[in-house]
């Protein structure tokens, strides 16, 4: 029988596009680009968004490697998505206010041939958490504070 862990995150913002977080003890911000009113101080949410998918499949390819005793010089993942900004803005749209298509690229140093490669990156992603709740839907749930 599994056990269900929680994670939670807390966040902040003021008076500007700033958004700060404290992390476990690490320092985090999000931030908008100057010309879309921020201050330029940090990645965008939608770029954590990604950023947070790569680092995942990157951190379960390296715990796979270790429990299939593969060898793995470095792992490089690069992650891009498409989304119409129509919703987000408020603007009438046909499209979701999501991402339309996620593409995650990864680059394998190891000693697999391209299939070996394939397989292993298909397992990955299969078990990343991050790759889970985009592929498939999950229940979120928002609530006002009392």
């Amino acid at each position: 029988m599994s056990v269900t862990k929680t994670v939670r995150v807390e966040a902040e913002m003021g008076d500007s596009f700033r958004v700060q977080s404290d992390i476990r003890g690490h320092k985090v911000i999000i931030d908008q680009p100057a010309a879309g009113g921020g201050t330029d101080e940090g990645p965008t949410p939608l770029e954590y968004f990604l950023f947070s998918l790569a680092g995942c499949v990157a951190t379960i390819g390296r715990v796979a490697a270790k429990q299939q005793k593969i060898e793995l010089h470095s792992f490089s993942v690069s992650v891009e998505a498409d989304y119409d900004p129509a919703g987000l803005l408020g603007k009438p749209t046909d499209n979701r206010s999501g991402f339309q298509v996620v593409r995650v690229t990864a680059e394998i140093d190891a000693q697999l041939s391209s299939t070996e490669k394939q397989a292993f990156l298909d397992e990955v992603c299969d078990r990343c958490p991050l790759h889970d709740n985009i592929k498939l839907a999950t229940e979120v749930v928002h609530t006002l504070a009392e």
